[in-house]
């Protein structure tokens, strides 16, 4: 909607229509007609609606910003978004206004004001370009000088939100209804100052009486003079208004306005009480008497829109002697009844005991008029009788009376002239016109005699108008001087005064008086002009001659001035400076009476009679420059004929002030307003010349000047005489000049506008005017150093140096930001291919023309423009990218023909491109750039098709493979460095692209790089350990020795010893603060053989002093063991380091499955979940999607050996668990066969899944890739013994910790733990266990499984006797409160026992002969041998016992029962001791066991 499309044709109620290529049917009434202006047409035609233009803009706006604001919603720029649907409603509302055609032509402005405010914001705030505007509306930049263009823009930004918030609050106050309170006053007496105490906030002294009263007020800001108010809003006025008039005088008072209101200030009073006990109540009643006592009537205005009266009556204040009132009364007399009028004050007491007329008990009075004349003075006056009254009014000083009334005093004329000087300010602009008429009527009366002193008066006047207090007079001196000024022969006085100050400027050494005349020169011609003009209607141009004589001598002295040389006088400066200040303004009177090209000669000599030197001073240099900048502006120099006589003699001083770098803010305003001048010009008539003129004099040095600006803006300490590094072109230097950036853009607008106005003939001309070729050179590289440092500021040899620039200077034009389409909207991308087309493209063809004419000599620009080329293929254009390939063909020939490879070729390339990729340049399309499949459009083949036709074909391929591949890794590490990504994703990325710097293509310095940007971000994101890794990587590429380092990155230039040394400091800090001791104890251990081989004492201490602590750190220091997680990256849409991908990730602290997977969808916002554990298949890998699969791993550690030892602290024990894995394990059950459903274990099988890493944990990553995956099927048999393996070794290690006091006070989590191991044992557990293994059908049936069943048997007796232990310690240290858990554990320990006994019986074949011959048959099937001599077998006493008690007895007859002095050698107890501190050993049970109780092993065998 709101789109413009060209009706074809009309056919029953549609439209055919078309639009950009593009045809339609829409039906009529969605069609709204316009008229329209059709230009370019054709394919490209471009129409443009008969409206508006700044409704034209407010449609196309709303149009670009409906795009931009849905997408604000999705960034949730929720603030902005909300901001800005409000500011787009207030454009329709404008926008509807504007084209209802209602509106007044002051409306309309303001309507405009409105809606570019509006649009301005809107265009900034999205990052939209800002559009340049006069008069509210776009200007075209093809009609507009680039200087002007340039000025439109600084500042606007800066204005934007002050002027959209101060447009808002009028809209508020003058387009709305506004409520005010009724505010009651609690003290009568305060009434006087009850506004005061308003603004003040005095609360307590003012009240609302109900918050249910106020006033609605509707206020409305009119814009105008009376009248035309009147005309504009008629029926305003109908309605019996108020016109109401501030009390003073008006900013302007106009010849002929007359106002003679006296305003009156009933202040306050103070009465005595007259012997009574109460104080009045006194009411003031006042009149205006003539002098004959009449009162006058009407003669009293209490306010605006009140009718006038003749008495007044003051409010009455309730028994107060001292009343304030503090009321405004004005009082309109008539003029011919003030003189002889006084007031009357008449003071009566007012009570309600008096039925009757008020008691008047006094008066006072007071004259209007003093005898000289003049009215009361402004001021406090107190009457007298009663102290009552102040009030102001007019004062008519005694010095201008006499001045008005000279005739009276005939022999004071000179001496009141001479007074006029000490009148107010205030009092002459009052009586402005009478004072002006006196003056030139005395000077008329008696020239001779009072010329001199009228002049005087008359200057002293006019600078009175230049005082900022009075300068809004001007216009009514200027009033005065066109419509009443009559003084037609005071011309001649005028210009003869003025002559004779100039001619006595070289004599006098005070020169305030000839200061202050230069100073008035503007109304001094103004007088001397319109004289002139007054004379010559009355004679019919008599004198004529003599007149433009009188003013060439009158020039002749202005030069005479000029001229003087002033350095040894200050007073000569200041008067010199005071001429030039005024002299522009005489321009436009001088061309009331002559022609363009007389006024002109005038100014062009008094230009010229300056002195051409820029050494007369700075002051004098700016003042002269100003002088020049306002003839420049001025309406003279507009004219064609004029300007051809004045632009030498500018242009002249202009280029020596650039030649010698002095005041060159000045001359580029001056320069821009001669080039906006020029080009406004050049529509209606030829300027050739002119641009002749300016090109001969301003080209070379404009650039200098822009040399010089570049120079000083890198370097502040530049050196005269420097010259530019690509040019010969000489950088001056002046130290007292400070050169600020922002004075380039001044003089860049400049040199680009002098460019766009010259024709071919002026560059034809320039061309012609070398004399030789190596003008023309440097020429060049002037130009082309000054582009080129606009944009980049690059050094080349000076091998080549104009090729160089022209390649430099096309590569940047390419590059430059205003033309990369793509990122500009739709609207402005298809404007600028309209009218311009897409010149990248041209250039690039322009480019590759150029790079073909080299020839052999292209070896020169190898490698040095491979950089700047390659940044030409990333512009995302794909015709500019098929142009530039075979420009790399031709480097790769060049330097295999020169060589025999082309090794310089291949680094720089992966140098420029890793730095330029780096930067965030390039495109998804970029990857397949210099791919092997890809065929480029356009004419040229692509760059490997060229390659394979080369002898050097292999090692072509095999670079090109290799770039190839670093693209795809460089625009993923791009992608993640520019978005929003997340840290993990920054990491991998970059550890991706580090090694394959490392890898395949073996460039250390890259490879060094990524080093440190990896570990900075492992700092940043404070992973010291990982961080600690990756920096590890660059000190074992050094080795201790004391060859030097050259400075790199952020080292500085050292030894190879002193760089690894301060690395290894480094890395041992961060792996301290990663609580990572071990890995920095070896590092320690380095450093100290190092300082110990230096005999370096100090630091060995040190280093030393650093392991101790790394040692007593590990021991106290409480650590936490991460969790482990695989991570599968399946689909397309990742990233090309992660596709299809699975890694393993150490966990942060605390952090569990949950928090995990939720981090990682949150990091990968498009992906879904697997919820199942399987392999994907192929559907989802190739698939254009993301799919995490996670789930939780266990490491596998590689050092047993630490985790077997009993004495090793669990402290220890735990580190190596975690750290140094390359192993994980991942369980995943599932029943093979039936499922038995009394006991699930019978066919429980774990598929058991080993991810071997390409690195172990932790390492230069939190996370690391799966090099290989294996897969075994564990049987329940082996998953059961595992299991019971396990919780033993759990077990064992926690009793452990409690017997070495690991673990302090509380042992919860030692009872948690036998109870479960307990609790699950008699509840299921490991009975489950024994009724699915040790059942005489599964042996029967799993013959192979009998040692495992042993195994198994074995692992329940120890974890049966370590649980024995484990209450033991359990009773030593637990609380009295938990006693009956401990009792409870103690009885099912007994149940477990008991029940795994039992178990065991079930698990044998029952004997038919006994024992002692079924051993003595095993041992014969096992030896075989048939001649054996049978043994004969005793057993010892109690073999007829239960199992338990024979088993106890065997123990205890071969000295390894379990008593405490075996149990704490073996290490199970931390002493022998028992209970009541008896050593129990194994004989003590044979002897002491009846009388000492303490020593039975409760819970243990008897």
């Amino acid at each position: 909607l709101g789109e413009t499309v060209q009706i074809l044709e009309k056919c029953e109620g549609k439209y055919d229509v078309w639009k950009m290529c593009l045809f339609g049917i829409f039906p009529v009434n969605y069609i709204h007609l316009k008229k329209a202006v059709v230009s370019n047409r054709g394919q490209y035609e471009t129409v443009v609606p008969l409206e508006d233009t700044v409704i034209t803009e407010v449609t196309a706006t709303l149009q670009e910003w409906s795009v931009l604001w849905k997408q604000l919603y999705v960034k949730h720029k929720i603030d902005l978004f909300y901001k800005l649907r409000h500011v787009m409603n207030e454009l329709i509302d404008l926008r509807r206004q504007l084209l209802s055609g209602h509106l007044t032509q002051d409306q309309v402005r303001e309507v405009k004001r409105h809606l570019t405010v509006r649009l301005d914001w809107g265009n900034e705030h999205l990052g939209l370009d800002l559009v340049p505007r006069k008069d509210f509306e776009v200007v075209d930049s093809d009609q507009i000088s680039v200087s002007d263009l340039y000025k439109m823009n600084p500042e606007k930004i800066d204005r934007m939100c002050a002027l959209f918030t101060v447009c808002n609050i009028f809209h508020f106050l003058y387009n709305s209804l506004n409520f005010f309170w009724i505010l009651k006053c609690n003290n009568e007496n305060e009434w006087f100052q009850i506004h005061e105490n308003i603004i003040r906030k005095s609360s307590t002294k003012y009240t609302a009486p109900s918050s249910n009263y106020g006033l609605i007020i509707s206020l409305q800001l009119l814009h105008g003079e009376m009248e035309q108010i009147r005309r504009e809003y008629p029926m305003i006025f109908n309605r019996g208004i108020a016109v109401t008039r501030k009390i003073g005088f008006p900013d302007v008072i106009m010849p002929g306005d007359i106002r003679n209101d006296l305003y009156l200030t009933l202040e306050k009073g103070d009465f005595e009480r007259g012997g009574k006990s109460v104080q009045k109540n006194i009411e003031v009643t006042m009149y205006v008497l003539y002098a004959d006592g009449e009162i006058l009537k009407e003669c009293i205005s209490l306010g605006s829109g009140e009718p006038s009266r003749s008495v007044y009556h003051s409010f009455v204040l309730y028994h107060s002697n001292s009343p304030r009132w503090g009321e405004v009364i004005k009082l309109p007399i008539p003029i011919d009844r003030f003189r002889g009028s006084h007031l009357r004050f008449e003071f009566r007491h007012c009570s309600t005991k008096d039925k009757g007329e008020k008691k008047l008990f006094g008066f006072a009075f007071t004259p209007l008029m003093r005898d000289d004349g003049t009215t009361l003075s402004d001021d406090i006056h107190e009457l007298y009788v009663y102290k009552v009254l102040g009030f102001c009014v007019l004062n008519f000083l005694l010095d201008l009376l006499a001045l008005l009334k000279w005739k009276a005093y005939p022999d004071r004329v000179m001496d009141i002239l001479g007074r006029l000087r000490h009148v107010s300010g205030e009092e002459i602009v009052k009586f402005l016109q009478d004072i002006l008429d006196t003056l030139f009527v005395i000077l008329d009366d008696n020239t001779e005699k009072y010329g001199l002193l009228v002049f005087q008066s008359l200057v002293f006047i006019i600078n009175l108008l230049r005082d900022s207090k009075y300068f809004h007079f001007r216009p009514v001196m200027d009033t005065y001087i066109q419509k009443h000024f009559a003084g037609a022969l005071a011309y001649k006085e005028l210009i003869r005064c003025l002559k004779w100050y100039m001619d006595r400027s070289a004599e006098l050494v005070r020169q305030d008086h000839i200061q202050e005349a230069m100073r008035a020169l503007e109304y001094l011609f103004k007088f001397i002009v319109q004289s002139r003009i007054l004379y010559s209607r009355a004679t019919c141009g008599m004198e004529e001659e003599q007149f433009r004589a009188n003013i060439q001598e009158l020039f002749q002295s202005i030069r005479f001035v000029l001229s003087l040389d002033s350095r040894s006088s200050e007073t000569l400066i200041f008067t010199q400076a005071a001429l030039l200040n005024s002299f522009p303004a005489i321009f436009d009177e001088l061309l009331q009476m002559f022609t363009v090209q007389e006024v002109a000669e005038f100014v062009r000599g008094t230009l010229g009679s300056m002195p051409s030197t820029v050494h007369i001073g700075q002051s004098m240099d700016v003042v002269k420059l100003q002088s020049i900048a306002r003839t420049v502006d001025s309406r003279l120099f507009s004219f064609s004929e004029s300007r051809r006589i004045l632009l030498p003699v500018v242009l002249h001083h202009i280029h020596l002030h650039l030649r010698q770098q002095k005041e060159l803010l000045i001359c580029s305003g001056i320069l821009s307003s001669i080039f906006s001048i020029i080009k406004t010009s050049s529509v209606e008539t030829d300027v050739i010349e002119e641009v002749e003129m300016m090109v001969e004099s301003l080209l070379d040095v404009l650039l200098q000047t822009l040399l010089t600006i570049m120079s000083k803006s890198q370097s502040q300490e530049a050196v005269r005489g420097q010259r530019c590094p690509q040019c010969t072109a000489e950088i001056t230097h002046s130290s007292e000049i400070i050169l600020h950036w922002d004075w380039q853009g001044e003089y860049v607008s400049c040199l680009l506008s002098l460019l766009r106005q010259m024709s071919d003939t002026h560059f034809q001309h320039l061309l012609d005017n070398f004399q030789s070729k190596d003008e023309l050179k440097e020429f060049l590289l002037k130009i082309f150093c000054v582009f080129r440092n606009l944009m980049k500021m690059t050094v080349f040899p000076r091998d080549w140096m104009v090729w160089n620039s022209y390649f430099s200077l096309s590569v940047l034009f390419i590059n430059q930001p205003s033309l990369q389409l793509e990122s500009i909207t739709p609207a402005k991308r298809k404007k600028i291919l309209d009218k311009y087309g897409d010149m990248r493209v041209m250039m690039a063809y322009e480019l590759f023309t150029m790079w073909q004419n080299l020839g052999e000599h292209k070896i020169h620009f190898i490698p040095g423009m491979i950089g700047p080329f390659l940044g030409v293929t990333l512009v995302p254009q794909p015709e500019v990218r098929n142009i530039m390939i075979p420009i790399f063909h031709d480097m790769m020939d060049w330097e295999q023909r020169k060589n025999g490879n082309f090794k310089q070729v291949e680094a720089e390339l992966i140098d420029k491109l890793d730095s330029l990729v780096s930067e965030g340049k390039g495109d998804e399309n970029y990857r397949e750039l210099f791919n092997l499949l890809t065929q480029l459009f356009g004419p040229y083949p692509s760059l490997l098709e060229k390659i394979e036709q080369e002898t050097w074909r292999e090692t072509g391929v095999s670079f090109v493979t290799s770039v190839t591949r670093l693209m795809e890794r460089l625009l993923d590490y791009r992608d993640c460095m520019k978005g929003d990504e997340t840290e993990n994703k920054k990491i991998g990325c970059t550890v991706n692209l580090m090694n394959f710097y490392k890898s395949e293509i073996n460039k250390e310095e890259m490879y060094i790089r990524y080093i440190h940007k990896l570990c900075d971000m492992h700092l940043q994101a404070e992973n010291y350990t990982e961080a600690a890794f990756t920096l590890l990587l660059y000190c074992e590429l050094l080795q201790w020795e004391d060859r030097p380092l050259r400075e790199f990155l952020h080292y500085p230039s050292q030894t190879e010893w002193q760089r690894k040394e301060n690395l290894c400091r480094k890395i041992i800090h961060y792996f301290n603060k990663g609580k990572s001791w071990e890995f920095g104890i070896p590092l320690c251990r380095e450093l100290a053989l190092q300082y110990e081989s230096l005999y370096d004492y100090q630091s060995l201490s040190w280093i030393r002093k650093m392991e101790a602590t790394y040692y007593d750190n590990i021991m106290e220091q409480q650590r936490l063991e991460p969790e482990f997680f695989r991570v599968g990256f399946y689909g397309r849409k990742f990233p090309f380091f992660l596709r299809n991908k699975e890694y393993v990730c150490r966990g942060h602290d605390y952090e569990r499955l949950e928090t995990f997977q939720q981090r990682m969808l949150s990091e990968f916002p498009q992906a879904i979940a697997m919820q199942h554990p399987n392999h994907p298949d192929d559907s989802i890998l190739q698939c254009d999607a993301q799919y995490l699969q996670i789930y939780a791993v266990t490491p596998i550690p590689d050092n047993i050996d630490v985790l077997q030892m009993d004495r090793v602290p669990d402290r220890i024990k735990s580190f190596y668990r975690v750290n140094n894995i390359r192993k994980f394990r991942y369980d995943r059950p599932f029943h093979k066969g039936p499922k038995d459903k009394e006991n699930e274990f019978k066919s429980l099988w774990i598929e058991r899944t080993t991810l071997t890493l390409t690195h172990g944990l932790p390492g230069i990553s939190r996370w690391f890739e799966v090099e290989r995956r294996e897969l075994v099927e564990v049987s329940p048999l082996e998953n059961a013994i595992q299991v019971v393996e396990n919780k033993n070794q759990e077990l064992r290690t926690l009793i452990s910790q409690y017997q070495h006091k690991q673990m302090h006070g509380n042992i919860n989590l030692l009872s948690m733990c036998l109870n479960g191991v307990i609790d699950a044992a008699v509840n299921g557990g490991i009975a489950r266990y024994q009724e699915a293994f040790f059942d005489r059908e599964y042996i029967t049936t799993h013959p192979g499984d009998a040692e495992k069943i042993t195994q198994l048997k074995e692992l329940m007796h120890e974890q049966v006797h370590i649980l024995g232990v484990g209450l033991a310690v359990h009773e030593k240290f637990v609380h009295p409160e938990m006693r009956p858990l401990h009792k409870k554990l103690i009885d099912q320990f007994q149940m477990m026992r008991s029940s795994l006994y039992h178990g065991f019986m079930r698990t044998t074949t029952p004997l038919d002969v006994p024992p002692a011959a079924a051993r003595v048959f095993l041992w014969a099937a096992k030896l075989g041998n048939p001649n054996w001599m049978a043994p004969h077998e005793g057993l010892p006493p109690g073999a007829n016992q239960e199992w338990a008690t024979w088993k106890s007895l065997n123990r205890l007859r071969s000295g390894v029962g379990r008593s405490k002095d075996n149990l704490a050698r073996w290490h199970y107890l931390e002493e022998s001791l028992t209970l009541c501190d008896w050593s129990r050993t194994n004989n003590s049970a044979y002897v002491c066991l009846p009388i000492m109780p303490c020593l039975m092993y409760r819970g243990g065998v008897v």
